[in-house]
């Protein structure tokens, strides 16, 4: 029933992210990540650099099957995050029941309905997090079961199956190295001895979590970024950094208040007396739980040294691409909050357990956690779209240049353009070498059919930096449509230079290949293209058509189905969002290129009788018959549409 009782809790306080939609980088990760929907897409999530974030090859496996499951619903999504959260919560208590922590289930309750988790569970992206948590309790709890010698050599088997989950854990987030600091701080509260075959026991942890933070500290280097300007820090610089960190987490999860998506990057001043607050704090704190050891037991010491174990890989002594604008994220304490929550929940429990009243027993912790649940409540309604997100982002950190860029594209996208360049004009003001506003105004202009000034602003981006690779492309599409050839394959080799991998770039370059006569590199581009996005349906065409000019009209003719197959799957795409009207466009340019498309005219036929009209419908359905009589789909579409004509 407890167990029951949490689940529900955790599904009701995280109702507003039940329909909540795709924020920030979402798109990233789901809806215009080519691996969810690429055939050799599982290969090239676990054994390529394709992956548009770090290698976290679990949490991309996952995706792509819910992908083929619901398509680009959120809902799908947000559900599989919060039950995951909510699975954690009862591992949780599983593993501290097994480690006889007074309030076990308490301390549950707190980690599931706090409000500082919000982040790492209405955001679709950090299902890093809920997954790599879910798998590190596994390997928590199979590692207590084989820490007991009463189990004899059955023992080992739970050995192997922690040894696994760590492994999982690690491919859906490489924060988990810090496991084997857990497996040591279990034996150290249980009283174990810490002998020569222990430490055997926990390093084929260690060699496989090092290996993994190694990979993943090169990837943020070399594919996101992380090297020079503002992430060469000195060592100083970032132990001051660390240090007020920690105090900044552990005071959010005292007083949940104020939670942002993006905090306001502090300056760090190593000059400055005060900058070294964080630090005396952290060393009296440590002073006085040594202190004091004899009479407070390993409870507290044990849950200081997981909190900072845990967050360690987060606290700046590692550069993350996030330090740009932030140096604290909610999600960052996500796995370590489960240590100074079971100590707070452990000290109410045995505190309360003096208090003679048992309705007091009770409506202690649950006014506690009632209140925990309705913050994560409101919490989670920020979630709901990209601007609510960005909206309290910028009420709680105005000057937070990253929320202006990102609310500048989502209302460009809206086709709100004064109100977007307004918020991009806003992002440069606060950091002039925002290149991402940049190359976004110089979009928007473009988009307006102002090229001159479209490239006085991607010209600016590149002088920030040289190697952007957008301003570089979108630089190139302007010299192309002037003429100017040589200029924009320049420019497009250039981009391709700093991102082998931007299709746009292949795509470009290829189309002004194409019109140089140079047909032969033009075609090996567009392959290149399509190979790393088969669903564009637009370089399929452009090859198709370069086929046909060269004679080959067999594989133009391949091309062009193929090119409609991509066209009557992005209609399906669209459908799945509401957007019938561009669905309905896209299977009419499926029919364009494949006149004898039996599927589209039949796909089209149905989405012209969600629309009411039966007659068209019906006209789209015969088509469909006449080229393929015995498609049963087409058959029950016709008869559907003569019982929806009015008699």
């Amino acid at each position: 029933m407890a167990g029951f009782f949490l689940v529900a809790a955790v599904i009701l306080a995280y109702q507003p992210a039940w329909r909540a939609g795709f924020i920030w980088d979402d798109d990233a990760y789901v809806t215009q990540n080519p691996l969810l929907t690429a055939p050799d897409g599982l290969k090239r999530i676990w054994l390529s650099q394709d992956s548009p974030s770090q290698y976290f090859p679990l949490v991309y496996t996952t995706f792509r099957i819910e992908r083929s499951l619901w398509g680009l619903n959120p809902a799908g999504y947000h559900w599989v995050n919060i039950l995951l959260h909510a699975a954690n919560a009862l591992i949780a208590w599983k593993l501290l029941r097994r480690l006889a922590i007074p309030g076990a289930w308490l301390a549950a309750a707190l980690f599931a309905l706090h409000p500082v988790q919000v982040e790492s569970v209405a955001w679709i992206t950090e299902r890093k997090n809920v997954l790599s948590l879910f798998f590190f309790l596994l390997a928590l709890l199979a590692w207590v079961e084989f820490a007991r010698p009463e189990r004899g050599r059955g023992r080992w088997r739970f050995y192997g199956l922690a040894l696994l989950c760590y492994m999982l854990a690690l491919f859906s987030k490489t924060v988990a190295c810090t496991l084997p600091a857990a497996l040591v701080l279990i034996l150290w509260l249980k009283g174990e001895p810490l002998n020569r075959a222990r430490w055997a026991q926990v390093s084929p942890f260690v060699a496989l979590g090092l290996g993994m933070g190694l990979v993943t500290v090169w990837w943020e280097r070399h594919h996101i970024g992380t090297g020079g300007g503002i992430f060469a820090m000195s060592l100083l610089d970032r132990a001051l950094i660390a240090t007020r960190a920690i105090w900044f987490y552990a005071a959010k999860l005292i007083w949940p208040a104020q939670l942002a998506f993006s905090y306001p990057r502090w300056l760090i001043d190593p000059k400055n007396p005060v900058a070294y607050a964080g630090l005396l704090a952290a060393v009296i704190f440590g002073a006085l739980l040594y202190g004091f050891r004899g009479r407070l037991g390993r409870g507290p010491g044990t849950a200081a040294l997981f909190y900072g174990a845990m967050l360690s890989p987060m606290l700046g002594f590692i550069m993350l691409f996030t330090f740009r604008y932030t140096f604290v994220a909610d999600h960052y304490q996500y796995v370590a909050a489960l240590g100074p929550l079971a100590l707070l929940a452990a000290g109410l429990t045995v505190g309360l357990r003096r208090v003679r009243s048992p309705m007091i027993r009770w409506l202690v912790p649950g006014l506690i956690l009632a209140v925990l649940a309705c913050l994560t409540w409101r919490q989670a309604r920020i979630y709901q779209n990209v601007e609510t997100l960005w909206r309290d982002t910028l009420a709680k950190n105005p000057e937070s240049w990253l929320a202006h860029s990102n609310l500048g594209q989502y209302l460009l996208h809206q086709g709100r353009f004064e109100e977007a360049l307004d918020q991009y004009q806003q992002s440069l003001r606060i950091n002039p070498r925002d290149v991402d506003s940049l190359v976004s105004i110089g979009n928007a202009l473009f988009g307006r059919n102002r090229p001159e000034e479209a490239m006085e602003y991607y010209n600016r981006a590149l002088q920030v930096n040289p190697d952007n690779p957008e301003a570089h492309v979108n630089l190139a599409v302007i010299l192309a449509e002037r003429g100017e050839l040589d200029a924009a394959i320049a420019h497009d080799r250039q981009a391709l230079t700093a991102n082998p991998k931007l299709v746009k770039a292949h795509a470009n370059l290829a189309v002004a290949l194409a019109r140089k006569g140079q047909m032969d590199e033009a075609l090996e581009h567009y392959r290149q293209a399509i190979a790393l996005n088969p669903d564009q349906p637009l370089n399929r065409i452009n090859l198709a058509m370069a086929l046909e000019s060269l004679g080959r009209k067999e594989e133009a003719k391949e091309q062009y189905q193929l090119a409609a197959a991509g066209v009557n799957r992005y209609a399906e795409t669209l459908i799945q969002q509401g957007r019938l009207a561009e669905a309905k466009a896209q299977y009419e340019e499926a029919i364009r290129l494949i006149p004898e498309n039996a599927a589209a005219h039949c796909a089209l036929g149905k989405l012209l009788l969600r629309q009411g009209k039966p007659v068209e419908a019906a006209a789209e359905f015969q088509e469909a018959l006449r080229i393929k009589p015995d498609l049963d789909e087409a058959q029950a579409g016709l008869r559907e549409t003569t019982e929806r004509r009015p008699h």
